[in-house]
């Protein structure tokens, strides 16, 4: 999959991703011919062969990740802000992800982080995301097929998130990656999940339990006076447990 070159947005927002400008490319409003595209600037405007008025502009972190290939369920980008906000991941952070999927976590992670390390037991959802991980450009995202159960090989980790069905059975694992003062953060979709996590984490003496969240989000509809929530709101997705390695 080849990475995004351009974007293309007309006035009524309607977006089109350009991933090769070495050929025509082709929109429900008309083509735009290979030559034109080459020619384009950031802020220009491009008319297809019906007269359709396009704005261009280069591709951000945020436009090629709204179109990488899809695996499993991604984390929504709303439990992703808590991660961050959370756990304060920065320039300097090294990440370890266990339950890879399609790798969203691991790009927004990357994107923002010194390293990202992600685990993924399954061979196929480990390709997706390398295809992934290849056409976002990421050369700080290392993809290892392999079950984090088994243990950890990065050491002095600052944060390991898991998307797992069974996070319980990585807390030895994670708490031996971290250094003094990481996290584990733990995703669920379900309150036993949770719950059996929780009464794992509190058997480790190195462990401080923080909290357990869950992020709403709802979204407004604008239109002249009528002013309003969504009919269709993003409902559940899942929970977020925060712990926090105190000593060894």
């Amino acid at each position: 999959m080849e990475p995004i070159k351009k974007i293309l947005v007309a006035e009524d927002g309607k977006k089109f991703y350009v991933r090769s400008i070495k050929e025509d490319f082709h929109t429900q409003f008309g083509f735009i011919g290979k030559e034109a595209l080459a020619r384009a600037k950031p802020g220009g405007m491009l008319k297809t062969n019906t007269g359709k008025e396009l704005f261009v502009f280069p591709p951000s972190f945020i436009d090629s990740y709204w179109k990488i290939k899809r695996a499993p369920q991604i984390i929504p980008r709303k439990d992703v802000a808590a991660i961050v906000a959370e756990t304060g991941v920065g320039k300097d952070s090294v990440v370890v992800d266990a339950g890879t999927g399609s790798g969203a976590l691991a790009l927004f992670l990357g994107n923002i982080a010194k390293k990202v390390v992600t685990y993924e037991i399954r061979e196929d959802f480990a390709k997706v995301a390398a295809e992934n991980v290849a056409a976002m450009g990421m050369k700080n995202v290392t993809i290892k097929n392999k079950s984090i159960y088994d243990g950890i090989d990065e050491k002095n980790v600052d944060v390991v998130c898991l998307d797992l069905p069974e996070p319980w059975k990585a807390v030895g694992p994670a708490t031996e990656a971290l250094k003094i003062g990481g996290f584990i953060v733990s995703y669920s979709p379900t309150i036993p999940q949770v719950s059996d996590f929780i009464s794992a984490a509190a058997k480790n003496k190195s462990l401080l339990l923080i909290k357990t969240i869950e992020i709403i989000e709802r979204e407004w509809e604008f239109n002249d006076r009528i002013v309003r929530p969504l009919s269709q709101q993003i409902g559940h997705s899942g929970f977020l447990t925060f712990v926090r390695k105190i000593r060894k």
